[in-house]
């Protein structure tokens, strides 16, 4: 049974390059930025990844909820189902209004109501299943939590079976501490034909440890190296940490950063250089100019709200490659030369780790193509 998806705030496509690399198929890609929309295509042309059949959208989300939009992209559903392909949503609206770093504004700021937008799209076009991105502060904050509350009553009211959990992509190989919060839903006609069964409060048990790499706590106590006098070019040996492949060094390394097309993309250090060279290697305390060890995972990747990330041995900012390997994405993933570095940072940083997303790719997937649905259900409750 092949899989069509149809991607809502894509970005550069970082969350859509791992769903496509483990057999779905993305049919229509909606962004509203143009910058992002031209990375979104000059990707894929390196990657050698055809275009998606219905082409690219570069709209306001909100266009699919009014009546124009809507009975276009139900006609283009209806299309792939007479096919014989399930339809699934994915996507990850604008999160500075819920983000902690962010302006808080919730679901009255202008980039909160998008996420509003893309629950109001799965209500009306009713895709067989949906994926759903944004940042811890949805379910940490209060007034948020209250919001996000309101949207899965919104979902079960219209006969979706949902699971949501905050998932942490360190627990996934990625080498960096960050949190997501993830909803998955699944229409209740296609769950119950699958043979599964949901509770009763419309919920269910999605096994989204299956490909995770440890549990959090195990590698959170790891003997993580502390803080060293910062030296220029220096050359430091792992022995503290098993979990090589989850420090900044590694994936440095994996990726050929210093060879790759995006590895001169950085801003300069303007002033303050002495001070900066003064920072320690591993002293990530700071609210900006934290400087990455090379061997321990970085913290959240956040290049915007004045947050700075500091090479672990070289006097400098992090270059765009760098920060991609940080992220996780292979090493042919390239963001083209006349994107400005701004654009380039705020959509890396605002990205799902590519590792993260292929988990999920890849747990969804099975889950829904399981043999014996009753059976499999069982299964994935005892894995979690």
């Amino acid at each position: 049974m092949s899989i069509s998806l149809f991607s809502f705030f894509s970005g550069v496509g970082m969350l859509d390059l791992a769903f496509e690399r483990n057999r779905y198929n993305i049919v229509l890609v909606n962004e509203y930025c143009t910058q992002f929309l031209e990375a979104y295509k000059y990707a894929r042309r390196k990657l050698n990844i055809a275009p998606p059949i219905y082409g690219y959208y570069e709209r306001n989300a909100e266009y699919f909820v009014r009546k124009r939009g809507k009975k276009r992209l139900e006609k283009l559903m209806r299309a792939e189902r007479e096919q014989g392909s399930l339809v699934g949503f994915i996507g990850g609206p604008p999160c500075p209004d819920f983000s902690v770093a962010g302006k808080n504004r919730g679901s009255e700021g202008a980039y909160g109501k998008l996420t509003k937008t893309y629950f109001d799209i799965i209500c009306r076009c009713r895709p067989d299943f949906f994926v759903f991105e944004n940042v811890k502060g949805l379910v940490k904050t209060q007034k948020h939590k209250h919001f996000y509350s309101e949207m899965q009553h919104k979902l079960l009211a219209n006969d979706y079976i949902i699971s949501h959990k905050l998932l942490n992509a360190l627990s996934y190989g990625v080498p960096q501490f960050r949190e997501r919060e993830i909803m998955i839903g699944i229409s209740k006609q296609l769950f119950e034909r699958l043979g599964y069964q949901a509770t009763l409060d419309g919920s269910f048990d999605f096994p989204w440890n299956e490909h995770t790499i440890s549990e959090l706590e195990e590698i959170l106590n790891q003997p993580w190296p502390a803080m060293q006098r910062f030296i220029v070019n220096s050359r430091r040996v792992n022995r503290w940490t098993d979990y090589e492949e989850l420090t900044v060094n590694y994936w440095f390394l994996k990726n050929d950063v210093c060879h790759h097309p995006n590895a001169r993309d950085r801003f300069a250090v303007k002033a303050g250089r002495v001070k900066m060279d003064s920072i320690a290697e591993g002293d990530t305390t700071r609210k900006s100019f934290k400087r990455l060890h090379r061997w321990r995972y970085s913290p959240t990747a956040c290049y915007g709200n004045n947050e700075v990330h500091l090479h672990p041995y070289k006097a400098r900012r992090l270059s765009v490659a760098e920060a991609m390997a940080i992220q996780s994405l292979p090493r042919e993933f390239v963001l083209p030369r006349e994107m400005s570095l701004s654009a380039k940072f705020k959509t890396v940083g605002n990205g799902v780790p590519y590792l993260l997303s292929e988990a999920i790719a890849i747990t969804l997937y099975d889950f829904l193509h399981a043999e014996g649905g009753e059976n499999q259900h069982d299964k994935f409750q005892d894995k979690n």
